[in-house]
Protein backbone atom coordinates (compact mmCIF):
# COMPACT_ATOMS: atom_id res chain seq x y z
CA UNK A 1 0.00 0.00 0.00
CA UNK A 2 1.48 3.19 -0.98
CA UNK A 3 0.68 6.13 1.89
CA UNK A 4 0.31 8.60 -0.99
CA UNK A 5 -1.80 7.33 -2.77
CA UNK A 6 -4.00 6.60 0.45
CA UNK A 7 -4.04 10.66 1.24
CA UNK A 8 -4.34 11.52 -2.27
CA UNK A 9 -7.31 9.49 -2.56
CA UNK A 10 -8.73 10.36 0.86
CA UNK A 11 -8.42 14.27 0.24
CA UNK A 12 -10.40 14.11 -3.48
CA UNK A 13 -13.26 12.01 -1.93
CA UNK A 14 -13.35 14.16 1.19
CA UNK A 15 -13.62 16.81 -1.33
CA UNK A 16 -16.27 15.53 -3.41
CA UNK A 17 -18.12 14.52 -0.68
CA UNK A 18 -18.43 17.66 1.36
CA UNK A 19 -19.50 19.15 -2.31
CA UNK A 20 -21.68 16.72 -2.64
CA UNK A 21 -23.15 17.66 1.10
CA UNK A 22 -23.30 21.39 0.62
CA UNK A 23 -24.90 20.71 -3.34
CA UNK A 24 -28.00 18.59 -1.42
CA UNK A 25 -31.31 20.00 -1.04
CA UNK A 26 -33.57 22.40 -2.39
CA UNK A 27 -31.64 24.92 -4.84
CA UNK A 28 -32.98 28.01 -3.63
CA UNK A 29 -33.34 27.18 -0.08
CA UNK A 30 -30.38 28.81 2.39
CA UNK A 31 -31.45 27.16 5.45
CA UNK A 32 -30.60 23.84 3.76
CA UNK A 33 -26.97 24.67 2.58
CA UNK A 34 -24.16 25.32 5.07
CA UNK A 35 -22.17 27.73 4.70
CA UNK A 36 -19.64 26.13 6.76
CA UNK A 37 -19.64 23.40 4.31
CA UNK A 38 -18.83 25.30 1.75
CA UNK A 39 -15.73 26.78 3.41
CA UNK A 40 -15.24 23.09 4.21
CA UNK A 41 -15.08 21.71 0.58
CA UNK A 42 -13.07 24.81 -0.20
CA UNK A 43 -10.74 24.00 2.13
CA UNK A 44 -9.97 20.34 1.55
CA UNK A 45 -10.37 20.92 -2.16
CA UNK A 46 -7.61 23.51 -2.16
CA UNK A 47 -5.46 20.56 -0.16
CA UNK A 48 -6.51 18.14 -2.63
CA UNK A 49 -5.09 20.77 -5.59
CA UNK A 50 -1.36 21.38 -3.70
CA UNK A 51 -1.38 17.51 -3.38
CA UNK A 52 -2.00 16.82 -7.61
CA UNK A 53 1.16 19.47 -8.17
CA UNK A 54 3.95 16.98 -8.16
CA UNK A 55 2.12 14.40 -10.55
CA UNK A 56 4.14 14.54 -13.99
CA UNK A 57 1.65 12.05 -15.78
CA UNK A 58 -1.14 12.61 -18.63
CA UNK A 59 -3.57 11.91 -15.79
CA UNK A 60 -2.16 13.92 -13.45
CA UNK A 61 -2.42 17.08 -15.61
CA UNK A 62 -6.25 16.27 -15.86
CA UNK A 63 -6.42 15.52 -12.40
CA UNK A 64 -5.10 18.63 -11.74
CA UNK A 65 -6.86 20.19 -14.40
CA UNK A 66 -10.55 19.44 -12.88
CA UNK A 67 -9.18 20.09 -9.19
CA UNK A 68 -8.77 23.74 -10.23
CA UNK A 69 -12.37 23.57 -12.04
CA UNK A 70 -13.36 22.97 -8.64
CA UNK A 71 -11.62 25.32 -6.33
CA UNK A 72 -12.73 28.39 -8.92
CA UNK A 73 -16.23 27.11 -8.87
CA UNK A 74 -15.93 27.05 -4.98
CA UNK A 75 -14.14 30.31 -4.34
CA UNK A 76 -17.06 31.60 -6.66
CA UNK A 77 -19.55 30.56 -4.81
CA UNK A 78 -18.06 31.90 -1.43
CA UNK A 79 -17.77 35.06 -2.94
CA UNK A 80 -21.26 35.32 -4.10
CA UNK A 81 -22.52 34.30 -0.89
CA UNK A 82 -20.40 37.17 1.04
CA UNK A 83 -21.10 39.28 -1.37
CA UNK A 84 -24.77 38.86 -1.14
CA UNK A 85 -24.15 38.24 2.44
CA UNK A 86 -22.70 41.09 3.76
CA UNK A 87 -23.17 43.83 1.08
CA UNK A 88 -25.95 43.57 -0.77
CA UNK A 89 -28.78 45.18 0.60
CA UNK A 90 -31.56 42.88 -0.33
CA UNK A 91 -29.50 39.99 1.72
CA UNK A 92 -29.06 36.23 1.36
CA UNK A 93 -32.52 35.38 -1.12
CA UNK A 94 -33.41 32.62 -2.88
CA UNK A 95 -32.08 33.64 -6.20
CA UNK A 96 -28.52 34.04 -4.68
CA UNK A 97 -28.59 31.34 -2.65
CA UNK A 98 -29.54 29.53 -6.28
CA UNK A 99 -26.44 31.26 -7.50
CA UNK A 100 -24.23 29.80 -4.92
CA UNK A 101 -25.45 26.43 -5.08
CA UNK A 102 -25.26 26.31 -9.04
CA UNK A 103 -21.97 27.06 -8.69
CA UNK A 104 -20.84 24.72 -6.24
CA UNK A 105 -22.55 22.26 -9.32
CA UNK A 106 -20.53 22.51 -11.32
CA UNK A 107 -17.62 22.25 -9.02
CA UNK A 108 -19.11 18.94 -7.83
CA UNK A 109 -19.11 18.13 -11.52
CA UNK A 110 -15.65 18.83 -11.34
CA UNK A 111 -15.17 16.62 -8.32
CA UNK A 112 -16.39 14.00 -10.44
CA UNK A 113 -14.57 13.52 -13.00
CA UNK A 114 -11.77 13.44 -10.94
CA UNK A 115 -13.26 10.43 -8.72
CA UNK A 116 -13.35 8.78 -12.16
CA UNK A 117 -10.03 9.72 -12.84
CA UNK A 118 -9.06 8.17 -9.17
CA UNK A 119 -10.51 5.08 -10.25
CA UNK A 120 -9.44 4.74 -14.11
CA UNK A 121 -5.77 5.44 -12.50
CA UNK A 122 -6.17 2.71 -9.75
CA UNK A 123 -7.68 -0.13 -12.05
CA UNK A 124 -5.08 0.59 -14.82
CA UNK A 125 -2.24 0.18 -12.06
CA UNK A 126 -3.64 -3.14 -10.70
CA UNK A 127 -3.33 -3.87 -14.66
CA UNK A 128 0.59 -3.09 -15.14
Amino acid sequence: MNLEKVIFGFFVLLAATLNFGFFLGDIDDPAVHNIYELFAAIVISLIATVLKFGDRTQIGAVHLATSLVADLQLVAAAMVWGYFAHSSAEGVTAASTASVVSLSGGALLANAVSVVLLVVETVSFHRR
